[in-house]
């Protein structure tokens, strides 16, 4: 009964996630990695290729934007489902005496949908989209791994190196995952472990799978690690970004999924609650670059998904006690945000921002953004034909994104001061040239 109560809610959220995917344009992280599809290379200038490889098929047969959500709607699906399965695994030896793993399976599952920034990962394919799912998948691997018979198998550690891989083509903090692999393994087996072949297999298959990213860094400069150092430092530290990074966090995921890191005594042992490093490392180092003012909110999706099982666990118990008000007093809640959250994505923030022109006294819509992209690149191309001009250029990269997605093949010039992706695609403006300026402002 409960896997049923699993097959509607999965069923329900990805039919939505369809919806509200054939209703709304690319959104400005999406049009970037769409573009990367839409120029195969080894590797790009702010992320590594896999964003951009698993598009390529579905670009290249110039599929619209609405199939182009079905690769960010499977990788939810296989995250969630990947949750469900952790999650009976982990309590299946509960030191609660009343425990159902297939409730806190479903708890963990329900808990993570109600996550309303996870929906976006789920509509729009962003690197954290993949590495949300490999690290549910690590999680499982890691706690296999944990066994001291699975330890002296080939087939797990080079299944490990493979996700380990695919992390890495995913996006560069794949290497906080990985040294929750390593601390977890380290902590069952010690430090025998390094005499284990299997495991420098493991190591030698993920780094002959990230080789793309290595070469095309050689050729070019090392970009990317030199952005990325310099991206992750930020400006001036201060506590009160931390203290907003942390408030933005919880509007984002909800406290349910804090619930996780109640009982943890009782809901599994001691080696598996070394699993929660998939969720600390990750989350403490991000909120302490936020204080640089370098993190995104949705950076920490990976985090968070991996404290959805511990999650589960606690709310299938809390709602067997007085607690259960509590937590469907914050159902309800985090719910109406999940609802709310699309619909004003998908109407542009009506009726709460009104049509007119804003003025220097009026608040800016921040859903206005979303909209008109597709008929803002049609309008450059017509113009474009009938004044003979050749290139489209823009103030910063946002821009450029949608621009260069919806007015594609025509190149873009990113006219920030800066050297990015655009750089590498179009060069910069030359002197004197002609271009068709796209200006877009409140």
């Amino acid at each position: 009964m409960k896997f049923g109560n699993l097959r509607w809610l999965l069923t329900v959220v990805v039919v939505l996630h369809g919806l509200l995917g054939a209703a709304m344009g690319l959104s400005v992280d999406e049009a970037h990695y769409a573009l990367y599809a839409a120029h195969p290379a080894l590797s790009y200038f702010d992320h590594p290729p896999l964003v951009g490889w698993v598009q390529w098929p579905l670009v290249a047969l110039h599929m619209p934007d609405a199939m182009l959500r079905v690769v960010p709607g499977l990788l939810w699906l296989a995250t969630a489902l990947g949750v469900y399965g952790l999650t009976v695994r982990l309590h299946a030896k509960s030191m609660a005496p009343s425990a159902d793993p297939q409730a806190a399976g479903l708890w963990a599952v329900l808990v993570w949908t109600l996550a309303p920034l996870a929906h976006i990962l789920g509509i729009g394919l962003l690197p954290d989209t993949l590495l949300m799912a490999w690290t549910v998948a690590l999680m499982h691997l890691t706690l296999t791994l944990m066994d001291p018979v699975q330890v002296r198998r080939r087939a797990p550690w080079l299944q490990l190196g493979l996700l380990l891989g695919l992390a890495g083509l995913s996006k560069y903090t794949a290497v906080l995952p990985a040294a929750a692999v390593a601390a977890c393994l380290l902590r069952v087996h010690g430090f025998r472990l390094l005499g284990n072949p299997r495991l420098w297999m493991a190591a030698a298959l993920a780094l002959l799978m990230i080789t793309p990213v290595i070469f095309w860094n050689a050729q070019n400069q090392w970009v990317s690690f030199t952005y990325q150092s310099q991206h992750g430092a930020g400006g001036t530290w201060h506590i009160q970004h931390v203290l907003q990074f942390l408030l933005v966090q919880l509007l984002a995921y909800g406290p349910l999924l804090l619930w996780g890191l109640v009982g943890l005594g009782q809901q599994v042992g001691a080696p598996q609650r070394w699993l929660l490093l998939f969720f600390a490392l990750p989350f403490a180092l991000l909120g302490y670059l936020s204080g640089g003012g370098t993190s995104l909110p949705h950076w920490t999706a990976p985090a968070w998904v991996a404290l959805a099982p511990f999650a589960g666990g606690a709310l299938a118990e809390a709602v067997r006690t007085r607690a259960r008000y509590a937590v469907l007093a914050l159902v309800a809640v985090q719910a109406i945000l999940c609802v709310a959250l699309p619909a004003l994505m998908v109407t542009g923030g009506v009726p709460f921002w009104t049509a007119k022109a804003p003025t220097s006294a009026s608040t800016p819509n921040p859903f206005a953004d979303l909209h008109g992209w597709e008929q803002a690149g049609a309008r450059a191309r017509v113009l474009a034909v009938q004044q003979n001009l050749h290139t489209v250029s823009v103030q910063n990269w946002t821009l450029a994104s949608r621009l260069g997605w919806y007015a594609r093949p025509m190149p873009v010039h990113d006219l920030e001061a800066r050297f990015d992706q655009f750089t590498l695609w179009a060069g910069d403006l030359p002197e004197g040239a002609n271009t068709l300026l796209v200006d877009w402002s409140e």
